[in-house]
């Protein structure tokens, strides 16, 4: 009974599906840390949404299990193998500017609009209908097939670090929060700080009483802001005036006695793509170089300046590596602050190709530093993720995903994280097909309903050939 035809099942199921989905949708799923709780690690919204797929798991006959609120499982079928599916039922705040409310799970256009359409309460939903096409058609199984739901996906990853305590890995499994074709490969990323050595400097005609610029290291900073004394504060803000305007950026200096505070926006982006941004606070310490100010701040702005301009790729760092599976290594530096008092620090974020041998780079890169009496800390890493082209996850997805659609099966690579990675062998799979706009995370996000019942047939058919 090989020969189904999993749209036709999806279709006879489509009401059902585009109503679950909905439901799924209007719950607020977002991490509240004054809701949290026993059995809630992450607050209401999001234990609601973890029960909300349990109890209907629960209904339909799969094994459920919460394994105290940090993430749960539905399982069938059975054998000693293991397939897993990673899904998360938590979602980033709603941000504004919305056309309709963020989890009214408003259809127009044949498109469902909320927060967690597309990530990851859609995909998660098909993936879950794409188990119940094949419980339902009592399909023999050789292996046990297990939906894990994660709850804090878009923070800090605590509820696969709490499963994965308890719980045994799968075999093989995929990640239904990505794009299609297959994501088979995924950068390390390390976050660290560059952190000036404090001592006494000699002052300038010009002191740097303060800098700041961005929020999260993975994020390009759209903003930055300096504070400057000056002998010559109005002379200052002209010069730097005329700097924004050649430069075509947009800033400006206010001027308050002999303090001058300096303002320029840029353009933000995923700290994945730091060459999709304009560094807000590499244009100031910029202008800064141009100026003559006191020892110790001129060390911090030419720092920033003269090593990540225009070179988001570590060139200049001399850290520069790419592979044939992930491509170059990028350097994102997504904080820049400076106090007289304390001194300056950078926070970068590096995404390296799965060959990097990261120990030498990260000592190439405090050699380089500290030469300029800066020193590096608070490093943390996330290995590379990597699963072989010819592994029988890749070929069976492969085969699965063009039968499905047509189209040629292509390996992707990516800088960002997902899911796939906590699995030994594990990939992205889908949901946002090839050429669909990118909507995650911002407002209006959305799920196309032919795309989501497309996404649902592949996940089933994918489902039965890899535990059959």
């Amino acid at each position: 009974m090989t020969n189904i035809n999993w749209m036709q099942e999806v279709e006879k199921r489509k009401d059902a599906l585009i109503h679950d989905v909905q439901q799924f949708l209007q719950i607020k799923s977002v991490w509240e840390e004054d809701t949290a709780k026993e059995g809630a690690p992450f607050g209401e919204g999001v234990a609601k949404a973890l029960s909300f797929m349990l109890d209907k798991g629960e209904a339909d006959g799969f094994l459920s299990k919460n394994l105290e609120g940090y993430a749960g499982h539905l399982e069938m079928g059975q054998g000693e193998e293991l397939l897993g599916i990673l899904c998360h039922v938590d979602v980033v705040p709603e941000g504004d500017g919305w056309t309709t409310p963020a989890y009214s799970a408003d259809i127009r256009d044949g498109k469902i609009f909320a927060r967690g359409a597309i990530d990851d309460k859609g995909p998660t939903m098909a993936a879950y209908y794409a188990m119940k096409i094949v419980k339902e058609l009592g399909l023999p199984l050789s292996k046990r097939v297990r939906m894990i739901l994660g709850t804090d996906e878009e923070s800090n990853w605590k509820c696969v670090d709490h499963y994965f305590k308890h719980e045994e890995m799968p075999t093989m499994g995929f990640a239904p929060d990505a794009d299609f074709p297959i994501i088979n490969a995924e950068k390390g990323i390390c976050d660290l700080y560059v952190v000036q050595n404090k001592k006494e400097h000699a002052a300038g005609e010009n002191v740097l009483v303060s800098f700041s610029s961005g929020r999260r290291l993975n994020m390009v900073p759209d903003f930055a802001e300096a504070v400057v004394t000056s002998e010559k504060a109005a002379e200052l803000a002209s010069q730097y005036e005329q700097y924004v305007e050649e430069a075509k950026k947009n800033g400006k200096a206010i001027v308050e006695g002999n303090t001058v505070t300096l303002q320029v926006k840029g353009i933000s982006a995923h700290g994945s793509t730091p060459e999709q941004g304009e560094n807000a606070g590499l244009t100031l310490t910029n202008f800064l170089t141009t100026i003559s100010l006191d020892e110790q701040g001129a060390a911090f702005v030419s720092l920033g300046a003269e090593t990540f301009t225009n070179d988001t790729l570590g060139k200049k760092a001399g850290i520069a590596y790419a592979d044939e599976i992930t491509g170059p290594l990028t350097v994102n530096v997504g904080l820049l602050s400076y106090t007289k008092e304390e001194g300056g620090k950078l926070g970068l974020n590096i995404r390296y190709p799965v060959t990097t041998n990261l120990e030498g780079t990260l000592q190439t890169l405090t050699n380089y530093v500290s030469a300029q009496d800066f020193a590096i800390t608070n490093v943390s890493d996330s290995r590379p993720h990597h699963v072989d082209k010819d592994h029988v996850l890749i070929r069976t997805l492969q085969r699965v995903y063009e039968e499905q659609t047509g189209e040629k099966a292509e390996l992707l690579a990516i800088g960002g994280g997902t899911y796939a990675r906590s699995l030994e062998a594990g990939v992205a799979f889908g949901p946002l097909f090839p050429g669909k706009e990118e909507l995650a995370h911002q407002k209006d996000e959305y799920i196309e309903i032919e795309d989501l019942l497309k996404a649902t047939a592949i996940y089933a058919h994918a489902i039965y050939e890899l535990a059959k």
